[in-house]
């Protein structure tokens, strides 16, 4: 049975999914949700997920929303990207949670606030602020992956595929990866996955639809 993501292309954390979904070799369809639309905030979506977010995974009769619990979900069903051992899983863990709270929320927000909303209404002093908390979190990424190929262990993990979901879009946010030499040489390697596709590319929306 063919799993299905409903996302949307400018949504990292469906790509965070999509992308697990597409390396792990799962046969998977993306759904196309027109965030920008409207529909998220709609009844009908709300049956879907009460939480009125992408991305949302529905496989048979199993409904799984949080991007998090997908890349669970995966490793579960295929026993990639958890970790070698009880310890790498935990380890895994830790960057998901990190990444959840002060890497891509972040970042997805201050995206959003510099590139979809009208420019009148775009708060400059928050923008500033989330800004200077984005560079303390690049800095510790950048700090924890010399010397490393991958967050965590030897292969690509669940944090690997966590942290990257927004450093792969080319909006302006206030990161350029050239700024980081290990985060760049890092996302080289994602990059070079066999599989690996831009979120534009592997699920559908785009700023350019819109224009």
């Amino acid at each position: 049975m063919t799993i299905k993501l409903h996302c949307f292309g400018e949504s990292g954390n469906a790509y965070k999914a999509a992308l697990a979904l597409e390396l792990s070799d799962l046969d998977w369809e993306p759904v196309f949700v027109d965030f920008f639309g409207g529909e998220t905030r709609g009844e009908a979506f709300r049956q879907l997920n009460v939480m009125g977010e992408v991305p949302v995974l529905v496989d048979g009769d199993t409904t799984l929303t949080q991007s998090g619990v997908m890349q669970m979900y995966i490793s579960e069903k295929t026993g990639k990207f958890g970790g070698e051992t009880p310890e790498e899983a935990r380890e895994v863990m830790r960057w998901m949670f990190w990444d959840n709270h002060k890497l891509s929320s972040q970042a997805g927000m201050t995206r959003f606030l510099i590139n979809f909303l009208p420019e009148e209404k775009r708060p400059a002093e928050v923008i500033g602020f989330m800004q200077g908390r984005l560079k303390a979190a690049y800095t510790a990424l950048d700090a924890h992956l010399a010397g490393r190929d991958w967050i965590v262990g030897d292969a690509p993990t669940n944090a690997d595929l966590s942290c990257c979901g927004y450093l792969f879009y080319p909006e302006p946010f206030g990161f350029d990866r050239n700024d980081w030499s290990e985060i760049d040489r890092w996302l080289s390697n994602i990059e070079g996955l066999p599989g690996w596709k831009h979120p534009y590319a592997l699920m559908p929306g785009n700023p350019s639809d819109r224009q």
